[in-house]
């Protein structure tokens, strides 16, 4: 499975427990680096699985509100869930899974968490120990989607250039935005400001 589609396919589990209001913490990445970086809740399943099989979405979503973490490989393997995962880093005005995410993506470099915040109901992406991109359960514009998903699992820049973040910019900021997701807009938070964008001007501007 691309890793493209491992993060879209987590992507839209979190909008499902978006929209019911419910919680739940996905941590993507390598699976080495996964190890004793956790402990088990639950007894697990035995036979390796694939977020790709049949059936799946509604087996993730179930497992995700859980206690606990849901670990899933780059190649889209489930690796374990009600992971308690080791690391913490307090997010200030947060709980213990904002926490996590934190910890987790700053002890691995190449992780990502994605977290479905039953607060706000807003879906967070965690990288690098910090929040790069909040969005609501809404569902985008199939190009736009993709410019998010390639932003979160790839670091490609478009979703931010065509909300017009300068390549300059981009290339000499020590703090990488903080890009926000709604129903009819992309929000860029920079150091100069945040920069605002509907998603109509932005699918016509492709066009």
């Amino acid at each position: 499975m691309k890793k493209h589609d491992v993060y879209e396919f987590i992507i839209s589990i979190s909008k499902e427990i978006s929209k019911k209001r419910e919680g739940a913490l996905f941590v993507i990445a390598n699976t080495k680096r996964l190890n004793n970086k956790y402990s088990l809740l639950f007894p697990q399943i035995q036979k390796k699985f694939y977020i790709s099989e049949k059936g799946s979405e509604k087996i993730i979503e179930k497992l995700a509100t859980l206690d606990g973490a849901v670990l899933i490989s780059d190649s889209g393997m489930l690796l374990a869930y009600g992971a308690k995962l080791k690391r913490s880093i307090p997010v200030r005005g947060h709980g213990t899974k904002h926490a996590a995410a934190a910890g987790t993506t700053s002890s691995i470099k190449e992780a990502t968490a994605i977290l479905v915040s039953e607060e706000d109901s807003l879906i967070k992406i965690f990288q690098h120990g910090k929040i790069i991109l909040e969005m609501d359960s809404y569902e985008n514009p199939k190009s736009l989607e993709d410019k998010i998903i390639a932003f979160i699992s790839e670091g490609d820049t478009a979703l931010l250039t065509a909300a017009g973040v300068s390549t300059v910019f981009l290339g000499s900021a020590a703090i990488a935005p903080l890009a926000i997701v709604g129903g009819t807009y992309l929000a860029i938070r920079t150091a100069g400001g945040i920069i605002k964008r509907n998603w109509e001007s932005l699918v016509k501007k492709k066009h």
